[in-house]
């Protein structure tokens, strides 16, 4: 029956209904420990498809449950009724007014992205997450967001002009400051919802008990963080119902309200004018959290913009994770707590004469023992490293991990060292430890405990420590909620938060505005028990899934329960980086790695298949995985759903026979090596319209795409029977080896003879040995155990003689990478410490060559001094494992070579992905945002560089522009 409604309702939207198991399965879970199968997702159009989807709840008594990026850590946008995603629709900025200071925007704008518009008007929107590139205004809305620098913009609710929504009877609403005398009129408005809401909250708050026991109970004024239930406390506080204050305005109410009261559709926004133009940060290292809690206390007095603090646990996490490692520069030692505190001045100067009176009264105090202050690029890094504090937890192996609990209590300043020492007590009663992160400057840390969610036991303390810390909490009269909102999390607490009769006003309030519950549910009132609807069953058994890949310290299943939902995934291509390019693309929550981590989660552990992994679903879902590699670096939980997905496909293909597409992508290296016995005949057929036709239509490769060509002469052939007579002299250098990859060897020849030719004529000695292909290809079709015959081949030839003094050289990042990466989760169980033993001396060619440059082996010298600039586009496995900036590095070692990196992320080809007929539009676009219109744009005389032979070949089938691997450029540059 309810089958035949939603399908009927499909077709009234002009938005998209998804009834489908695998849609309701994705958007089952936000960031939170929470998980409930909703009944429908809905994708609206525009606002006349919320009030058919406000109808529809109404006549069918389900809900509707407002979502954007889903990132809530509280449960908020979980339930089981319709998730109403409007973060693909509702996106426009619609109007500033510089003069007045404001702008107004739908809410599926993101934080980042508004203040990149923003920015060239002089003018910035404060209120910061730490999910701030993806996280969007709704959703601040809904949280009263706030971040590290709420000490002075505060919340969002203090920016929160005018709002614009559907009430809960379809009723068109707007809600904004107002005089007196307008707020009694409004109240004495014609009979609709919107002036009961009026009448209901005039009774309410004029009455004097009513506000003796809000005052009472409520949360104290001092704490800036106050999130508290429904904000009727500072409701309380505008003009009528306390002389001398503000204006009426519901927007206080809206914020932090969840998306229980309306359905918002535009949102105004005070914005300020543009922060000083300097910023420092003064990283202070104290030996325990407690130290440094006191010393926050007097660092308020200076009037930072931002107080920080990050806790051993975390520091301890960033030492795993590739990209956060490289952000631990300012780190001395290992301390056991580190401040950040921010001034932003209009110089230099300033920061520093202010940095020099906190350390000196730090000093006096005996608090602090090492202060560093950073400035310009430096400081994105340490914030980087700040905000990754959240995915960082989720990396601990096994099924212990650093739960979302009593995360975001927040009390006055002054008071938070005695509350943190009491918090602490009250954790070693359970044997339980908790990190300490965040907002010290405002009074709120965020802290978790590690608990085993999958066991009854954890499950039941959970609940324990949520009690107790909640009464904590009463105790110093601070707020529960500081910035993560009430949710399914903390909704339970609130009547003790505020008391029984607050709770009761909290009740009328959601009933009068919403009298059928249809606005999000069981939030903040009327919420279910908190250790009920979580992501783990307690005591749930999942047994062993075998692997092909080791996944060290934990199994297949921990590696996708890695991911938090916090949705990293979700930024897109104006903030930069290579994670995800098909969602930055598509913008569909499917096509997120978040996504991926939580089919694969599911059915890994509800599947009544012996094997788990034989789904159509978890196939369909990481198909737009172009296995970039970005979330092994980017994803601050480290899962590597490249990894992921290859061992998805080998035991999936185990169950449903390998495809011939498969078969002939990981059979590149045999069929290369076939059709190199006539390089010309196989040239001519795939360049011709009919032949070359054929092969893509049997291959299922796309009309449009090129096909590679083969060099007339292999680089093993030429390397063993022409460079031996074309030498000139004998290089005396350092010995090296080259890896002669399978795409160099047959398509990119003359790139790896210049290679050749370029380290001979630095001095080095070039040697090469008879080995197998990387295992590239295999691996990326989910190959696995033929991948792994070769890579064990490789790892007994290389261990031989590869060491420090003798390093293994790579041309392609794909595949001389996969002997740092892949290798030695890959190798035979008695090959593992030999593959782990030779990574480290395996390189890049662009590696090896900056690095050597580094210490002066290489010199500018030895290049010619005309003037050249060259674009690079790094290669997506580079990014993540390595970094371009030695691509950069080594092309900058002629004096008068000036380079400048694309900020691209994924090219778009990734391998055979971008051939393939039904990924190639796809492809394009991922290349579109970014790369092809940065390589049109370029100058007249740029050279385009690139790595990656799939990135060079998306390029030319993209702009029809020749990019050059950076060794033929540095060839071509010697003197």
């Amino acid at each position: 029956m309810m089958r035949d409604k939603l399908e009927q309702l499909a077709g009234k939207l002009d938005g998209i209904l998804y009834t489908d198991e695998t849609m309701r399965t994705l958007y089952a879970t936000d960031a939170s420990a929470y998980r409930e199968m909703p009944l429908a997702v809905a994708i609206p159009e525009h606002t006349e498809d919320l009030k058919t989807l406000i109808s529809f709840a109404r006549e069918n008594k389900t809900s509707l449950i407002p979502r954007t990026a889903g990132t809530s850590l509280a449960g908020q946008v979980v339930g089981n009724g319709i998730v109403t995603d409007v973060s693909r629709t509702f996106t426009k900025i619609l109007e500033l007014n510089k003069e007045e200071g404001w702008v107004r925007v739908q809410p599926g704008v993101i934080r980042d992205e508004l203040n990149m518009f923003l920015k060239p008007h002089g003018l910035y929107f404060g209120p910061e997450t730490s999910t701030a590139n993806r996280a969007m205004i709704g959703g601040m809305v809904g949280n009263n967001s706030c971040g590290s620098n709420s000490v002075v913009y505060g919340s969002t609710r203090e920016h929160l002009l005018e709002v614009k929504g559907l009430l809960s009877n379809g009723e068109e609403v707007t809600f904004g400051s107002m005089d007196a005398e307008t707020f009694h009129q409004k109240c004495e408005g014609p009979d609709t919802l919107e002036t009961r809401i009026y009448k209901q909250i005039r009774s309410l708050l004029s009455n004097h008990n009513n506000q003796e026991e809000i005052r009472r109970e409520f949360p104290k004024k001092s704490i800036p963080r106050r999130n508290t239930g429904y904000a009727v406390d500072m409701l309380l506080e505008t003009n009528p119902f306390t002389a001398g204050t503000e204006d009426f305005n519901f927007c206080k109410l809206i914020a932090g309200s969840e998306g229980t009261l309306m359905f918002l559709t535009e949102i105004k926004l005070h914005v300020d004018p543009l922060p000083p133009k300097e910023t420092g940060l003064l990283c202070i290292h104290f030996n325990n959290v407690d130290e440094s809690l006191r010393a926050n206390v007097l660092v308020m007095d200076f009037k930072p913009s931002a107080s920080e603090l990050i806790d051993h646990y975390i520091l301890e996490c960033t030492k795993d994770n590739i990209e956060q490692r490289k952000n631990r520069f300012f780190v001395q030692g290992d301390p056991g707590a580190i401040l950040v505190i921010e001034f932003c001045r209009e110089t230099r100067e300033e920061i520093k004469a202010m940095a020099d009176k906190v350390e000196a009264t730090l000093r006096a105090a005996g608090l602090g023992y090492h202060f560093p202050l950073l400035f310009g690029e430096d400081t994105k890094k340490i914030w980087a490293l700040r905000k990754a504090g959240l995915g960082l937890l989720s990396n601990l192996p096994g099924d212990e991990k650093a739960v979302p609990v009593i995360e975001d209590t927040a009390v006055a300043v002054e008071d938070l060292p005695d509350f943190i020492r009491d918090f602490n007590d009250i954790l070693k009663q359970y044997n339980l430890y908790a990190v300490h992160y965040a907002h010290a400057g405002s009074g709120e840390i965020h802290l978790r405990p590690i608990i085993n969610l999958k066991t009854k036991e954890g499950n039941l303390l959970f609940r324990k420590i949520a009690e107790e810390i909640a009464t904590l909490v009463k105790k110093y009269k601070g707020s529960l909620s500081g910035e993560h909102g009430d949710g399914r999390l903390r909704g339970e607490f609130i009547k003790q938060m505020v008391g029984d009769k607050n709770y009761e006003l909290l009740r009328q309030i959601k009933y009068t505005w919403d009298p059928e519950n249809i606005f999000n549910p069981n939030k903040i009132v009327d919420t279910p028990s908190m250790n009920s609807m979580l992501r783990y069953e307690p005591g749930q058994k999942v047994p062993a899934i075998p692997t092909i890949f080791r996944f060290p310290e934990q199994t297949i299943l921990q590696h996708a329960e890695q991911c938090n939902g916090s949705g990293d995934c979700r930024k897109t291509q104006l903030s930069g980086g290579t994670m995800c390019p098909s969602y930055m693309a598509t913008r569909n929550e499917k096509d997120t790695t978040r996504a991926r981590a939580n089919i694969l989660r599911e059915f890994l552990t509800h599947s009544h298949k012996e094997n788990r992994f034989d789904h159509k679903e978890i196939y369909e879902v990481l198909d737009l995985c172009l296995a970039c590699k970005g979330c092994k670096s980017e994803c601050p939980s480290n899962v590597d759903m490249a990894k992921l997905k290859m061992e998805f496909l080998q035991h999936y293909y185990d169950a449903n026979g390998v495809p011939l597409r498969a078969n002939m992508v990981g059979n590149f290296s045999k069929l290369s090596k076939l059709a190199s016995l006539a390089p010309g005949i196989y040239n001519a057929s795939v360049n011709s319209a009919v032949m070359g036709g054929l092969i893509r239509k049997f291959s299922g490769f796309a009309s449009k795409r090129s096909l590679p060509t083969l060099h007339h002469i292999t680089l093993r052939k030429w390397f063993n029977n022409k460079w031996p007579k074309e030498k000139t002299n004998t290089a005396t250098g350092r010995k090296v080896y080259l890896f002669c990859d399978e795409f160099t060897d047959f398509n990119d020849t003359e790139i790896g003879i210049k290679a050749v030719k370029l380290l001979h004529k630095l001095g080095y000695d070039v040697q090469m040995v008879e080995h197998p292909e990387s295992a590239r290809a295999y691996m990326s079709k989910g190959l696995l155990r033929k991948a792994r015959v070769l890579a064990d081949e490789n790892v007994r030839i290389f261990s031989e003689i590869i060491s420090a003094e003798t390093p293994l050289l790579g041309i392609e990042p794909s595949a001389i990478l996969s002997f740092r990466d892949e290798y030695p989760d890959l190798v035979s169980e008695p090959l593992r410490l030999k593959a782990k033993s030779l990574a480290p001396h395996v390189y890049l060619i662009d590696e090896f060559l900056a690095n050597e440059a580094d210490k002066g082996h290489i010199t500018a010298a030895q290049f010619r001094t005309d003037k050249q600039h060259i674009k690079l586009h790094g290669h997506c496995q580079q990014k993540a494992l390595s970094s371009a900036l030695f691509s950069k590095k080594m092309l900058s070692i002629p004096q008068n070579y000036s380079v400048e990196v694309i900020p691209s992320g994924c090219c778009g080809m990734a391998g055979s992905f971008g051939y393939e007929k039904e990924h190639y539009d796809l492809s394009m676009q991922i290349g579109e945002m970014v790369l092809f219109p940065a390589v049109r744009n370029a100058k007249e005389g740029t050279i385009i560089a690139a790595p990656g032979t799939s990135c060079r070949h998306q390029v030319k089938d993209g702009t029809g522009a020749k990019a050059l691997h950076p060794v033929e450029i540095l060839y071509n540059s010697l003197a």
